[in-house]
């Protein structure tokens, strides 16, 4: 499904991705983990096309398609999603207004046809109250006044309505308390864990692990994977750290 080829990226003229290689078939979760400033968070931004993330080298497979020749809403549209270490807030901008229009753009882009309003709020309505968000929250300007774990609920309830093929979650375990992590994990683990998807979940700790089993995890370093195992690997990068797995 997607296959990175000797990947380097740069922010501002400085290299942060230095020739990465990595392969995700249909049907498996990777988790990447690594220390501050590995690129963990420059790749997800890489894939997802955001601006000031200039690729300098290596090739980005989506489905057959070449990943980096796409517009951001293109990428979106092909099964492509994003999930930020920190949503932002939307003033003034509902979260139904904001993702029925998001759903309907990609719909849109594959030529297919729009939601009415009662088909998205029935889906929207569906998928809310699997991750346990009050429906009056869909009525909110998106994520403002929202706490962290809102958030990342909310995020989820995004992720279910477009139904992506290829879910890229940056971090989404962060700020949550142990029930919020227990929502979204079994959140991700009903949308995305599927013969025909796949995610790419980053992450800095085992924790999120626990609920999202990953079939594969890698180490990212200095902006390269130096390591790559299965799920005994984050258990052995929770005892000893990641000191001389990066060195």
């Amino acid at each position: 499904m997607l296959k990175i080829e000797n990947l380097h990226a740069e922010i501002d003229g400085k290299p942060i991705l230095k020739g990465l290689t990595l392969s995700l078939n249909a049907g498996e979760i990777h988790a990447i983990m690594g220390p501050n400033g590995a690129g963990k968070s420059t790749l997800a931004y890489t894939l997802g096309g955001r601006p000031g993330y200039e690729v300098t080298g290596g090739t980005v497979d989506f489905n057959g398609a070449d990943l980096l020749d796409m517009a951001p809403h293109e990428r979106a549209a092909a099964g492509l999603f994003l999930g930020f270490q920190y949503p932002v807030e939307i003033p003034g901008v509902s979260n139904v207004q904001f993702l029925r229009e998001a759903l309907n753009a990609q719909r849109r882009g594959r030529g297919e046809p729009a939601l009415s309003g009662a088909e998205f709020l029935r889906v929207a309505r569906t998928q809310a109250d699997a991750l346990g968000l009050a429906q009056d929250m869909l009525k909110r300007a998106v994520n403002v006044g929202f706490s962290g774990g809102e958030k990342k609920r909310a995020e989820m309830v995004q992720m279910g309505i477009i139904d992506p093929r290829l879910a890229i979650l940056d971090e989404t375990d962060s700020g949550l308390d142990i029930d919020a992590l227990r929502v979204v994990g079994d959140g991700i683990n009903r949308i995305m864990r599927k013969p025909d998807k796949a995610v790419l979940l980053i992450t800095h700790y085992q924790r999120l692990l626990d609920y999202v089993k990953p079939d594969f995890v890698h180490v990212l370093s200095a902006g390269r994977i130096v390591r790559s195992g299965g799920p005994e690997l984050a258990l052995e990068l929770e005892r000893e750290g990641y000191r001389d797995i990066a060195a």
